[in-house]
């Protein structure tokens, strides 16, 4: 005679901790938080003839209908929770990928009964309301666009007596196609869902095997033990035993439930399921586990047979899953509600209307100018951003004024000046070839302009600061020669104009390519500024592009007085009111006429017997007269020109860096640090805001997204408390 079962269940209080977190988990699921988050859950996986709908009516006292047409097709979540009053709810929870209208469509299905009877007699029309809402392709719904659905069905039962539990149900793995029913993207669906539901560390598989078939050829156990490798969370529900007939197939099917054959953590339970021909409120649970009181069943632990044992054993199971998992729920779940609220601020205030628009450019603009105020006072304490150099604008500007001033003053003439020292007849090796080269060959500043190309309209890349040349009495005799006219003086009055503008050659390329190169800084300062204001590459993308004319057109203005300011000093009639000019070329005729005079001075012995120099007045007059000549002619308008030049040429420095430089460029109303401000942000048209800064459809889709992730996590974390 057998042992017998026992059939008694345990009271609730002995059965879980905390009921309630149960019904938080539940609600979790409900609102489908389960797409961030893995929650605690017990889920039936097995082939379609593995008796798993069977298992799952006995174990939850739901009546599931039979035939190929009410197969399951969609995960149902069952769910048992104790309330004062009995009833059974019906609802659909929609799919994490579910449209937004597909969404209220799905929610709004409610249907609710009183009892199990009641719920048995409507539930296949039920079933075929449920999939004609989900869009179920079947013979009662043949305009259903699909066979499976990732949509989730929720039946709760609720009453006195109820114990809690929840256990969800995906639809059963098959090998073959079904014509007309079944396709192969209909087994991958169904594989997909299967493995997305059973990845999770918080979920206990619940792999249902029939016993009369070679466990070695279930699948479901060969796919559990892929996403659970040491069987810590993997129970195996052995059905239909009393199919086992040979005494060989019923010793395997004990070995399992004993632990000797693929062991698992969590071990096997045997449970015979209602048949497909059995009245589920004439034959009890009792009833169905009289046979496990028979051989070989009754040697059995008897904790490891039955339903009832099983349902206790879930009810255990997940209990203690909760329980472990409820304090990580909540920490996960601040931690990613930290996160999407970080991510949503990142993205700024909405930018829908003309008036959101406007005020995200506006404070982008603010932030902008917040940035070049201390960089042109130099108030590098007020960011941490000046920390980079390349910030500091009107100390790299100074320095590159200065480093221009030092190379002008150099380099800038095109016949190297003599010496107070240096005798006319010293200079030589007169050479009129001088030619500017490309930055392409002066290498970093070079490869730097590359890096706006659109800079090219506006910019000069040549540079000729060649050192200046010798020779330069040989080249004024030469113009000298060159520019005679009738006139009755020494030499023409064209000859000074006329060899002053052949010295300042340079001037102009030379200063193209020093503005060039503000320019180049200024446009790069207002890049970067624009990367730390404006994090949405779009946005300043957008932006650029739309002041980029505007800025152009005042790089283009500078350069424009830069060259008008080149143009004066040039071809005007030379002129000066600053007396520098007399003081220097009287220096340079008394220091040449002193070193004219000084080579005729004799050594003599006055009366007095003293010893001296002195000169004769025909010596002198025989000088004065020589002057006259051309090599004097040469000295006098070298002398002139260096006068006159060294005056123009620091006006003339003086006069880039205050007009051109810290005018146009830098601190003036029509600087193009000036131009992003609000007040052009207020002035865009309409299209031209909405094309900067309306936001682009990813960052539409991630702002709707994370707005929805926040609320969702919002509700869980109120949940969790």
């Amino acid at each position: 005679m057998g042992k017998a079962v026992p059939t008694v269940g345990l009271q609730q209080d002995t059965l879980l901790t905390s009921p309630g977190r149960l019904r938080k988990v539940d609600l979790l699921r409900d609102k489908n938080i389960g797409k961030y988050l893995p929650l605690p859950q017990l889920v039936a996986v097995g082939d379609q003839s593995s008796g798993k709908s069977s298992l799952l009516e006995s174990l939850t006292g739901i009546p599931f209908p039979r035939g190929q047409e009410l197969c399951t097709r969609y995960a149902t979540q069952i769910t048992h929770r104790r309330e004062s009053d009995a009833f059974i709810n019906i609802s659909i929870i929609p799919a994490s990928s579910a449209s937004k209208d597909e969404t209220v469509l799905l929610q709004a299905y409610q249907k609710s009964v009183k009892t199990t009877f009641e719920l048995q007699k409507q539930l296949p029309s039920i079933l075929a309301e449920v999939n004609e809402v989900m869009g179920i392709r079947t013979i009662q719904n043949p305009t259903g666009t699909r066979t499976f659905s990732e949509n989730v069905l929720k039946i709760e039962k609720c009453g006195p007596s109820e114990d809690y539990l929840t256990v969800i149900d995906v639809p059963g793995i098959f090998r073959a196609t079904e014509k007309d029913i079944t396709t192969s993207m209909d087994k991958s669906l169904v594989l997909s869902m299967v493995q997305n539901y059973i990845r999770d560390d918080q979920t206990i598989i619940l792999a249902v095997l029939p016993s009369n078939v070679d466990i070695g050829t279930q699948e479901i156990l060969d796919m559990a033990e892929l996403y659970d490798p040491s069987g810590q969370r993997t129970l195996g529900v052995l059905t239909k035993p009393d199919l086992v007939r040979e005494r060989s197939a019923q010793s395997g099917v004990c070995n399992l439930i004993n632990g000797k054959k693929k062991p698992l953590n969590l071990g096997y339970h045997l449970v015979r399921s209602r048949g497909g021909d059995d009245d589920g409120n004439a034959f009890s649970d009792v009833e169905r586990d009289i046979m496990f009181r028979e051989e070989p069943w009754c040697h059995l632990p008897p904790d490891r047979l039955g339903v009832v044992a099983l349902r206790q054993r879930l009810q255990h199971l997940l209990g203690e899953l909760i329980d472990r998992a409820f304090p990580k729920l909540r920490a996960e779940t601040r931690e990613m509600l930290t996160q999407a609220r970080k991510d949503l601020g990142k993205l700024g205030q909405s930018r829908k209307t003309e008036r959101e628009q406007q005020q995200y450019l506006s404070s982008i603009a603010s932030g902008f100018q917040d940035i070049v105020r201390p960089a042109l006072n130099a108030d590098y304490s007020s960011s941490e951003v000046f920390d980079n150099d390349n910030f500091r604008l009107i100390t790299t500007v100074l320095n590159m004024t200065d480093e221009f001033k030092t190379n002008f003053t150099a380099t800038a003439h095109t016949y190297q000046f003599l010496e107070r020292s240096q005798n006319s007849n010293e200079d030589s090796d007169f050479d009129d070839d001088s030619q500017p080269f490309s930055m392409s060959d002066f290498g970093e500043d070079g490869v730097l302009f590359d890096r706006y190309p659109d800079l090219d309209s506006v910019i000069n890349r040549e540079c000729n600061d060649c050192p200046p040349l010798k020779g330069i009495m040989d080249w004024i005799k030469k113009v000298h020669r060159r520019s005679r006219g009738s006139e009755l003086t020494s030499y023409n009055a064209s000859l000074f104009a006329s060899a002053l503008r052949q010295q300042t050659s340079k001037w102009q390329i030379l200063t193209e390519f020093f503005v060039s190169k503000i320019v180049y800084k200024i446009h790069e300062f207002i890049v970067i500024a624009l990367g730390v204001v404006c994090s949405d590459t779009k946005v300043r993308e957008e932006l650029l592009s739309q002041m980029l004319d505007a800025i152009l057109e005042r790089y283009g203005a500078a350069m424009d007085q830069a060259r008008l300011l080149v143009e004066v000093e040039r071809d005007g009639q030379p002129y000066t009111l600053n007396n520098a000019f007399k003081e220097a070329l009287s220096s340079l005729q008394s220091a040449r006429t002193e070193q004219d005079l000084s080579s005729k001075l004799k050594s003599v012995e006055f009366n007095d017997n003293r010893q001296g120099h002195a000169i004769s007045l025909g010596d002198i007059q025989a000088t004065l007269r020589d002057k006259n000549r051309g090599k004097y002619i040469a000295e006098e308008v070298h002398d002139l020109i260096k006068s006159y030049y060294e005056v123009a040429r620091d006006r003339f420095i003086d006069n880039i860096y205050l007009q051109v430089i810290a005018h146009s460029l830098v601190s003036g109303s029509n600087s193009p640090l000036r131009l992003f401000c609000e007040k052009w942000v207020l002035n865009l048209e309409t299209e031209k805001l909405d094309a900067i800064a309306g936001e682009s459809f990813h960052t539409r889709e991630q702002r709707e997204r994370l707005i929805r992730t926040i609320k969702d996590l919002e509700q869980a974390a109120d949940i969790l408390r």
